[in-house]
């Protein structure tokens, strides 16, 4: 979490000795002990989802946009208790004096001048040397006029900015019919839930008046910006000025009361909104479940409504405690973007099968398939909307609640760890999930993540797309995925699906073999997911493009046989492949190997190898410096992001990829060569659990 350097130390030293077989399974049963020591009573894992500053600041100014920066929390813990996450966007900043998306990124602008108005208007004297350091930064950066869209809301609800600076949003979007390229339907389901709640915000325009002192004027280079909407650089001329000139008829329109059904519109997102903000909060993500409480202060609501209430348990469940490892006394508190227990514990069952468990034979796999078939959904969310045939409901979605908002990635995952983990009920739930899937897949042949959906370039372009993502197009990655799972259901490339999936995968393959990776970093994740499927579904692996693959996995590893890619390759693809070694991505690497080359391969034995050696043989302790959450025997040291939610925007760190990925590796190398001789023994007296702990 924290912005400070790596303390290589901390990390075991990898000797070069090789492993024999027996050496590795040892490692492997080790991998296997820590994951399981992990899984909750009930059946499940969760590990933290760690996003970056702007989940603590966002959240400080919504509370003073809401007046409650003095008031207790929802749960009766004191005002003070913000002053907690006031400490931690405090240690998050770096040395130049910004915050950014993740370890080693560029530094953010928008992410710094929200860090420093949070710390100003929580008591930070601005001619303090860490204050004046922002200051410089963000000036030196343009000023906080560049700041993007969705910052300025907030900005322009604390008076920093007119709402002329905001993107018009008309909640008359909700009145539009589905022809129109900006129907509801057009959007990617994250966008949706944000920009409908801002269509409320925008238009009943909340606005807290500050003290210039609270203010932060002096973050301006241009003052004049202020009051009015800078025009992004969309690409294309044409559309900028087309979208520029909407944006100020808009307000015009909204100067003169807006459209003759105005009302019924807000009347109509509100309503929207309020259907989507059950107990997991408006679509179980944190920017929705911000603005929604935005909504409700605009719209009147008293803090006692139970509304209200609602939203402010689901938003505060997302408070991760910090704990002083020494004295046990409570330090920092940050929060996660959302929770990701069904995404964790599929991949968590999947590489537990792939270490040939099942649920028969362990307890494990059989507590965390009974709580998996608890979570399917069984709603007809959005994702209907734009479904041909009629298909039943069925899907996992990412979180705790959010049954309107299944999605391929979790579903194609849950399903291929239910089917290999057996049992008649666990292969109905999986083939439920399996049709569904089939039914949402693309006309270009590919899964996209929420939706059935196809390209539309123009949502890119209009004012409040800066978050990279209005679009939910398809991607190699997740059509990977699904393959794999279509695989274990008995699909292979004859059915249509298939084939028509397997053609989308080659036509994204880069010139140099590899694939981008839209929901992992980057080409790493992106090759793994969109080789294994297809060989899986029987494409073999002497075929020309599988081989190119491969050979850029092995032209990308590091000398010790590890792997490791930063983020930045999103935004410098001549960068792909490169970074700081870790235990995810050199696991993906491996399984792309495996697959590809076979158990046999050199390179894929160093990688294999580098997992082993680098394991940690004792328990890490937790330290809030470097390691938060500590880390068990048998689980790897991992800091850096490799997970991805809006590329060259927003990052995450999964804190169980660095455990249940490389089990997932190593779990299928010892499968390709074979148990060995203690193991051979073991499994014929029966003694699973002696293996396996």
């Amino acid at each position: 979490m924290r912005e400070v350097p790596l303390d290589s130390s901390r990390r075991p030293s990898a000797t070069r000795k090789p492993l024999s077989n027996s050496e590795i399974e040892q490692h492997l049963h080790r991998a296997i002990a820590a994951l399981k020591s992990l899984q909750n009573p009930d059946g499940h894992w969760c590990g933290e989802l760690e996003g970056d500053s702007i989940l603590q600041s966002e959240y400080l100014l919504m509370k003073w946009i809401l007046s409650q920066e003095s008031e207790p929390l929802r749960d009766g813990r004191p005002p003070q208790t913000l002053l907690r996450l006031v400490h931690t966007l405090r240690t998050q900043q770096r040395v130049d004096g910004g915050w950014g998306a993740y370890r080693g990124s560029p530094t953010d602008l928008s992410a710094t001048v929200k860090a420093y108005f949070c710390l100003k208007l929580f008591g930070e004297a601005p001619d303090a040397p860490h204050m004046k350091r922002a200051r410089a930064l963000v000036r030196h950066l343009g000023g906080a006029e560049r700041c993007n869209s969705f910052t300025k809301f907030f900005l322009a609800a604390l008076g920093q900015v007119s709402w002329h600076a905001v993107p018009a949003i008309p909640p008359e979007i909700m009145l539009l019919p589905k022809w129109c390229p900006f129907h509801l339907s057009k959007l990617s389901a994250w966008s949706r839930v944000m920009v409908v709640p801002l269509s409320i915000v925008a238009t009943r325009r909340p606005t807290r008046t500050l003290t210039p002192a609270l203010g932060i004027g002096e973050l301006y280079l241009d003052h004049d910006a202020r009051h009015r909407l800078v025009a992004r650089d969309s690409g294309s001329p044409f559309w900028t000025r087309f979208f520029a000139r909407l944006d100020r008829g808009l307000k015009w329109l909204h100067d003169k009361g807006g459209t003759p059904w105005r009302e019924a519109a807000l009347a109509k997102a509100f309503d929207w909104t309020r259907e989507r903000a059950g107990a997991g909060g408006v679509g179980a993500i944190f920017p929705p479940m911000v603005y929604w409480q935005v909504v409700l202060h605009a719209m009147g609501y008293d803090r006692a409504h139970p509304l209200v209430e609602r939203a402010e348990r689901a938003l505060d469940a997302l408070f991760i405690e910090e704990k002083n490892p020494a004295s046990g006394n409570e330090r920092g508190l940050r929060i996660q973007p959302c929770f990701s227990p069904v995404w964790d514990t599929g991949i968590a069952l999947a590489a537990l099968t792939d270490c040939g468990l099942d649920a028969a034979g362990d307890r494990s796999v059989a507590r965390g398939t009974e709580w998996l078939l608890k979570k399917e959904c069984h709603a007809r969310g959005d994702w209907a909307a734009n479904i041909d045939a009629p298909v039943a409901p069925s899907g996992w979605a990412f979180e705790y609640y959010n049954e309107l908002y299944p999605d391929c990635d979790d579903t194609a995952m849950v399903a291929l760890a239910l089917f290999r983990a057996g049992g008649e009920a666990n292969r109905a739930a999986a083939q439920r999930g399996v049709r569904w899937l089939l039914a949402m897949q693309n006309d270009d042949g590919g899964w996209a993540a929420f939706d059935r959906s196809e390209p539309r370039p123009i949502l890119e372009c209009v004012p409040f797309a800066d978050h990279n993502a209005m679009q939910d197009p398809s991607c190699p990655d997740i059509t990977g995925r699904v393959l794999e799972s279509l695989a274990r259901s008995g699909l292979t490339r004859s059915h249509p699906s298939v084939e028509r999936a397997i053609a989308f995968i080659r036509a994204r393959q880069e010139s140099d073999g590899c694939f981008i990776g839209r929901w992992g970093v980057n080409y790493l994740y992106g090759t793994w997911q969109a080789v294994v499927g297809p060989m899986r579904c029987g494409v073999d692996r002497h075929e020309a493009w599988i081989q190119k693959a491969g050979q850029w996995i092995k032209s990308v590893q590091h000398a010790d046989g590890s792997f490791g890619e930063s983020a930045a390759s999103y935004d410098t693809p001549a960068s792909r492949g490169k970074g700081p070694s870790t235990a995810s991505q050199t696991s993906w690497a491996a399984m792309v190997l495996l697959e590809v080359f076979g158990p046999d391969d050199p390179a894929l034995r160093r990688a294999i190898e580098w997992l082993c050696q680098t394991q940690l043989t004792a328990p890490v302790a937790a330290d809030p410096l470097h390691n938060p959450d500590g880390d068990p025997a048998g689980s790897w040291c991992e800091l850096e992001y490799t997970g991805t939610g809006f590329p060259r925007v927003f990052y995450l760190r999964y804190h169980l990829y660095r455990l249940y990925f490389p089990t997932m590796a190593l779990g299928r190398f010892v499968a390709a060569l074979g148990r060995g001789e203690q193991g051979k023994r073991l499994i014929a007296r029966g003694e699973r659990e002696a293996l396996f702990g």
